[in-house]
């Protein structure tokens, strides 16, 4: 038996796969830098949610609108480059792990900040 599952496999292959598909074959200037973080598979292999990071934040929307538009395209694309008897259904999401991650860096900084002069303080007294 394999470690985990197979749609865990399948979404880790079409990760791959579309971040090669929008990097080499969708010519679109306002699709922007867009890189792709992951994709879960529900577990019937029907669909499938692709999670996407952008370089700017005010893109975000744009990109995804951009991305459902060309869904079926890609999906075409998977159908000939991956041996599946179907190919998921794709819907695209913005990751916002990443951002969440940054707010987390950023409030560490500023704790980290304020006990600096917290203890510069203590030192003067």
């Amino acid at each position: 038996m394999h470690p985990y599952k197979r749609s865990a496999r399948v979404g880790d292959l079409i990760r791959e796969e579309i971040a090669d598909i929008i990097q080499n074959k969708i010519k679109h200037k306002t699709l922007g830098f867009v890189t792709v973080t992951g994709a879960k598979v529900s577990d019937d292999l029907r669909n499938a949610t692709v999670y996407v990071s952008v370089l700017k934040e005010e893109d975000a929307d744009k990109t995804v609108r951009k991305l459902t538009e060309s869904a079926s395209f890609i999906k075409g694309e998977l159908g000939r480059r991956l041996k599946m008897k179907f190919v998921p259904s794709l819907i695209f999401r913005i990751d916002e792990s990443i951002q969440y991650g940054m707010k987390i860096d950023k409030l560490l900084d500023e704790i980290k900040s304020e006990r600096s002069s917290i203890d510069e303080d203590e030192n003067i007294l």
